[in-house]
């Protein structure tokens, strides 16, 4: 079966050989600018070129003088050419979508060719990798050829050994090692080798994805030490073909060079490695991709993608993006976003957006994002760290800093609000913390607890007749809405509603209230308030117990044909606030 499985890849590897092309990124390093300056500043140079290229640098105050005075003069230059003018070949340049960053890079590289073969259908090369200032052989430097997708890593004495199968007039050979510059030698099949200057037409070419990803978390459980040791060696290369095949990171059709390769179609029996897909990625556990995914990714296990999501994304267990989520993106237990979600996030347990959602959150337990304008829907909790403009429904609490939407849950949570909040407790810095304690003509001793804001508050209620012979017990709780006349006065209306207990739980009467009063502010803290109210009651008990009110109603009352009683009465009372 394990050699069948070989002869398999082989044959896929081989397919796809003929088909790779190299991806196509026209970067910064190949934009052409102007400049003539005389005795300036290093630092100001490099922001000159900045703004003429619209990028930005990055670099090590330490890697370079910036105070040094320079002469430079090009017109219609790239801008590779124009940072080997300023530094001398002492600064290597690496680049992403936004940045060029520049790193220390004195030294340099060659290959130094022992042995080539050019047999039957079969082209081998072995050699050596050597500092060209010292003239040591450098170790773990990877050796690449860019068109076939073959790879090696030089061992502890430097030496490399590739070999090719086809027909070849020659390769190409790339060496690749961090903090040197690469060197690309050509190699003809007559076994002559051309050593000068060799214009590699890659060279303006990179890759969108930080090279950071590949050597830590769980990259680290699932890479080989030699494959984390090629992302750090070829971090910008990029190809493009319509098909690879693995069984593990390790075992792929593509070798040592899968994390350098786009694939349309993906197929991973164990698990793969990839530098992103632009079609179809399917896994039987797990999917590991360096750079982004553009349309479908499935996992049994897990998807961890490096870039960005442009797609769909499905896993049995856990997705992990670094960037960017535009599209729907499904976990059994966990979706993590490291940037934005534009779309779905839907989790068995919770979903995690290190900054904006601007679609809906959903999971059985916890969403968390920094921004969001959409709807997070939670069955525990939804936190919001920044600012809330769409809505938040949990089966327990929500949380925003700054809610400017709706919030529907048990309790609300918000460092600034000017939404609406529905839930039992709504707290906010600028919203209400009330104690309200008043009568009215159905029970003479009430308290209720008010939160919220002027848009919408919750009341929680309860309350007790003091009384020998007429003993009521009730608690319930109510919405409602101040509208603010000015400092002083406010007008409030509210509807509740009270079970009223009269000696026999399971026989709970209901009690619906409408009223409205007019507060008066008369301290910072203190307010007095009194209106009238409308009330519906619905009687249930037939049994009351001993002592307890024989009838709850004021003699007034008029009775409806269904049994249940309204009337006219009145509040009055005291507001502190906390």
């Amino acid at each position: 079966m394990k050699t069948k499985l070989i002869i398999l890849l082989l044959f896929i590897s081989g397919y796809c050989t003929a088909q790779v092309n190299t991806v196509d990124y026209r970067r910064n390093l190949s934009k052409r600018v102007s400049l003539n300056v005389k005795q300036e500043r290093v630092g100001h140079v490099l922001q000159m070129l900045s703004k003429a290229g619209g990028f930005y640098f990055s670099y090590n105050g330490v890697l370079f003088s910036q105070d040094s005075l320079v002469n430079l003069n090009v017109k219609n230059v790239p801008v590779r050419e124009v940072l080997d003018q300023l530094f001398n070949g002492k600064v290597d340049y690496k680049e992403n979508a936004e940045y060029i960053i520049l790193r220390y890079a004195v030294n340099h590289l060659t290959i130094e060719a022992e042995h080539i073969a050019n047999g039957d259908n079969e082209y081998a090369i072995s050699g050596y990798v050597v500092d060209t200032r010292t003239g040591n052989k450098v170790k773990q430097a990877s050796v690449y050829e860019k068109k076939l997708l073959q790879a090696a890593l030089t061992d502890n004495n430097g030496y490399f050994t590739l070999r090719f199968r086809g027909e070849h007039s020659g390769v190409i050979l790339t060496a690749s090692k961090e903090t040197y510059r690469d060197t690309a030698l050509v190699f003809l099949a007559d076994i002559n080798i051309k050593p000068e200057k060799y214009e590699d037409p890659d060279k303006e070419k990179g890759a969108f994805f930080s090279n950071t990803f590949g050597g830590r978390g769980i990259w680290r459980f699932l890479l080989s030490s030699k494959q984390r040791i090629q992302n750090l060696n070829i971090p910008s290369f990029l190809a493009q073909t319509p098909f690879q095949a693995s069984f593990t990171p390790g075992l792929s059709s593509h070798g040592s060079m899968s994390s350098s390769v786009v694939n349309k179609v993906s197929l991973n029996i164990l698990g793969g490695y990839t530098a992103g897909t632009n079609g179809f990625e399917i896994a039987g556990a797990f999917n590991l991709t360096k750079g982004d995914i553009k349309k479908i990714q499935l996992a049994g296990l897990f998807n961890v993608v490096g870039g960005s999501v442009m797609g769909t994304q499905f896993s049995g267990a856990y997705n992990d993006v670094n960037m960017n989520v535009d599209g729907l993106q499904v976990a059994g237990l966990l979706n993590r976003v490291k940037s934005k979600v534009r779309g779905l996030q839907l989790a068995g347990v919770g979903n995690l957006a290190g900054k904006d959602i601007k679609g809906v959150q959903v999971a059985g337990l916890i969403n968390v994002s920094k921004n969001t304008t959409g709807i997070q829907l939670a069955g525990v909790l939804n936190k919001t760290s920044g600012r809330l403009k769409g809505m938040q429904l949990s089966g327990l609490v929500n949380h925003a800093q700054n809610m400017e939407g709706f919030q529907l849950g048990v309790v609300n949570l918000a460092d600034s609000s000017s939404g609406i909040s529905i839930g039992l407790i709504n707290l906010s810095n600028n919203g209400y913390r009330k104690i309200m304690a008043y009568s009215n003509e159905v029970i003479n001793t009430n308290v209720a607890f008010k939160t919220g804001n002027a848009k919408l508050y919750t009341l929680l209620i309860a309350g007790k007749n003091f009384s020998d012979t007429a003993r009521v017990f009730t608690f319930g709780l109510g919405l409602g809405h101040d509208f603010i006349l000015n400092k002083r006065f406010s007008i409030a209306t509210e509807g509740t509603i009270q079970s009223i207990y009269l000696g026999h739980i399971e026989e709970a009467n209901t009690l619906y209230r409408i009223q409205t009063y007019l507060q008066v502010n008369a301290l910072s803290r203190f307010a007095f308030f009194a209106g009238p109210a409308y009330s519906y009651y619905v009687r249930r008990a037939v049994v009351l117990g001993e002592s307890y009110k024989k009838e709850l109603a004021p003699a007034w009352q008029h009775s409806f044909k269904n049994g249940a009683q309204g009337w006219l009465g009145w509040n009055f009372g005291l507001m502190f606030s906390l």
